[in-house]
């Protein structure tokens, strides 16, 4: 049997020089032996986490033996069982296959980590939902732009997406957390990562970056996302041929395999930036041309990298409606379905999905033109539409999950269009969002992530780290809640209660992780109450709509703005009017600025204690700092849901106390974004996103202070009009 002992008296060492592959053999006290199945790269990264987390803990460990074993008749993929062993003292891992075994190895890390290795279950361990993955739109390239690529966070990124040690730092991130998808969000790939033999003048050497000043006046369907003048001043942020982008791109898949990690390709259509119009190809859907491009195109994506788990495709934005020779599926089904086709016709065992978005389009259509593929065809679908920080349980799959054929599963967009800037973390809210998701008969999985800020490197701290640090690592707490319990929805709170001990030992554990569930709560209660389905609609850190700050949701908005679908939240006029009222269930706005204002209070009366205490570290300092900017935020609009209230009543009764309480709690309302807005730019850059447009937290205070002077001028009657029914047609 293949064996390593490390002694932790010279763990250090190791550590330091990145390898153990001098194993000292040795049965000395406080040694560690690694045994079993431990060549396999999944497990060699676990072994390497669990000598981290004996190194950072600084404890001496008693001798323990770690043995690994990978048996896939005794389980399936992904799990694990965990037995202790006497003599030698030690745990024994079986995975079902590598990953599994590694995942049982992470929790050996995380148990010495958290100092609570003796009180480690013996079981077995399964995932609660099989693929658990991140949404990354991913800037390639100027000429192959993602769908918001004009925004600060997404140019920033650009140089990082070509970078080895980037993918690495991003998917060990990914395989700590337990994710096991990463999928690749862009208009049109295809000329950065394919060489393709019918038209080898389109791919794309060197990767490029505009040096052009950008700004919000960009189309929010990619129609636009190239523009002349970006071409014309450009900077090569690093150079490689088309061949050693294709070695890149397989060197990160096989480093994700490694890792458990399936890899795929997400497209928007029909795109052709980068091809600069070359053999006639254009984006007109009934172009023969362009149709033979996009097939070979996909044909050698799949050929060209083995370790491609499938492709994802759009009926939209750019297809162009209306009359044409062939409908938006026939043109979707000749290209991608005909290419997926070609492709495995030379590897005929190879397993692969191809995965059709429920967006601008028709079910019974993709049923119709896809129906030579279904053995490989799933679906995909927004499942909170852009706002998964709103309600645990949202309704709008429902028709859906009915309409789908038997056996046929679907894929959950989880979008985060809520929060870009702060670090959030509420076990109770994720653990009930997964808990609702649909069951393993009709869910594929799920993959998490925003469309109008880059999940790279952050962009915006204003005194950032070099090289800048991961958003999966500014925000690892909420990564971690989101991938760890999509496996194991049963962990409980203690058991992230002992993590923040662990990582934060200079402050009480209990109240750090109750002060920042409730400031975690500010974002789904606010989103319920004033919804905005899509992204360009509602950006809770900012109150606004696109055009920033033009965009600005004044008091008048908040008065006839609606909920959220199946919140079981009342509007303000809904409220007023008492309709819903035999509702026992239903939850009024003054409810929701109560809720609003207690878990933000709640929040800044434990942060008093915990930043009373010699808090140093940078990141406990930014982490409260969120906290506390999470609290202020909830009392604006707590403050702004109250106001809005007493000035629809003073609407429709004209009493001047009414107008008053109004004013005052809006006057309140300001106090509190000043300093949320304080706090935030402390930490924080004003920054340019493409779905919103530039956000200057201190730009819009002046039209947060508007809201007083629209209270003051208020005359009973005003919103008559707009509140009058629509006539009859």
């Amino acid at each position: 049997m293949l064996r390593t002992v490390v002694s932790t008296a010279v763990l250090a060492s190791f550590l330091v020089w990145g390898c153990f592959g001098h194993p000292i053999w040795a049965d000395e006290p406080g040694s560690i032996e690694f045994r079993g199945d431990i060549r396999t790269p999944q497990v060699a990264f676990a072994i390497d986490e669990i000598l981290q987390s004996v190194f950072v803990t600084g404890t001496p460990q008693p001798r323990l033996v770690v043995e690994f074993r990978v048996d896939k008749k005794a389980l399936p993929p992904q799990r694990y069982r965990i037995e202790r062993m006497e003599s030698p003292a030690g745990f024994r891992i079986t995975g079902g296959d590598p990953t599994g075994a590694m995942y049982g190895g992470l929790d050996i890390a995380e148990a010495i980590r958290i100092h609570a290795l003796n009180e480690l279950p013996e079981g077995e361990h399964r995932p609660y939902i099989e693929r658990r993955g991140i949404k990354f739109n991913i800037p390639l390239d100027v000429r192959t732009p993602s769908y918001s690529d004009n925004g600060d966070s997404f140019q920033a990124n650009i140089p990082e997406v070509w970078s080895t040690a980037f993918w690495h730092e991003f998917l060990d991130e990914m395989a700590r957390h337990r994710y096991n998808v990463l999928t690749l969000w862009n208009l049109h790939p295809f000329p950065s990562i394919v060489r393709v033999p019918e038209f080898p003048d389109v791919a794309l050497n060197d990767v490029w970056r505009t040096r052009v000043r950008l700004d919000d006046s960009f189309s929010h369907s990619g129609s636009d996302m190239v523009r002349p003048e970006m071409l014309r001043d450009v900077e090569i942020v690093r150079r490689m041929t088309i061949d050693e982008k294709i070695a890149f791109w397989r060197h990160v898949m096989q480093y994700a395999h490694d890792r458990g990690i399936e890899v795929y390709w997400f497209t928007w259509n029909i795109f052709v930036w980068g091809t600069d119009g070359k053999y006639g190809i254009t984006a007109d859907r009934d172009n023969p041309v362009t149709i033979q491009y996009f097939r070979a195109s996909v044909r050698e994506l799949v050929r060209t990298y083995p370790l491609l788990a499938g492709i994802g495709i759009t009926a939209g934005e750019n297809m162009g409606r209306g009359d044409k020779r062939l409908t938006v599926e026939q043109w979707l089904w000749q290209t991608y379905g005909e290419g997926v086709r070609d492709a495995l016709a030379d590897q005929p065992g190879r397993s692969f999905r191809l995965i059709h978005r429920f967006h601008m389009t028709d079910l019974n259509e993709i049923l119709k033109e896809f129906h030579n593929a279904l053995d490989i065809l799933e679906f995909s679908y927004k499942y909170s539409v852009a706002h998964m920080y709103s309600i645990p349980n949202p309704p709008f799959i429902k028709p859906v999950l009915e309409r789908m054929p038997a056996g046929m599963k679907t894929w959950l967009t989880v979008r985060n269009d809520d929060i870009y800037s702060f670090r959030w973390g509420d076990p109770d809210y994720a653990r009930e969002y997964i808990l609702n998701m649909p069951g393993p008969d009709r869910l594929a999985g799920f993959y998490m992530g925003p469309d109008g800020y880059c999940w790279g490197r952050e962009a915006i701290d204003v005194d950032g780290e070099v090289p800048r640090q991961l958003v999966m690592k500014k925000q690892w707490y909420s990564f971690l809640l989101w991938g760890r319990l999509s496996y194991d929805p049963a962990l409980s709170n203690e058991h992230f209660r002992k993590i923040l001990a662990a990582r934060f030992p200079d402050v009480p554990s209990e109240k750090l992780f109750t002060a920042w569930a409730a400031a975690s709560r500010v974002f789904p209660l606010i989103t319920r109450f004033f919804w905005g389905d899509i992204d360009l609609r509602w950006f809770p850190e900012a109150c606004m709509r696109y055009p920033a700050p033009r965009g600005f949701y004044t008091v008048k908005d908040f008065i006839l703005g609606q909920t959220m679908p199946g919140s079981g939240v009342l509007n303000i006029q809904e409220w007023l009017n008492k309709k819903e009222r035999t509702n026992e269930n239903a939850i009024g706005p003054l409810e929701i600025a109560s809720d609003l204002d207690n878990n933000a209070q709640k929040t800044l009366t434990l942060l008093a204690d915990l930043k009373s205490r010699q808090v140093t570290g940078r990141e406990l300092q930014r982490t409260l700092g969120d906290l506390e900017a999470m609290a202020y935020l909830g009392k604006y609009y707590a403050e702004k849901i109250r106001g809005a209230v007493n000035l629809a009543e003073f609407d429709r009764e004209g009493q001047p106390d009414q107008k008053q309480a109004a004013v005052e709690h809006l006057q309140k309302a300001l106090e509190n974004w000043q300093n949320y807005a304080r706090i935030a730019l402390s930490w924080f850059k004003p920054q340019l996103l493409n779905r919103i447009g530039y956000v200057d937290l201190r730009e819009i205070t002046a039209y947060v202070e508007k809201d007083i002077e629209i209270a003051r001028q208020w005359q009973p009657g005003s919103l008559k009009d707009e509140l009058a029914p629509a006539p009859k047609k």
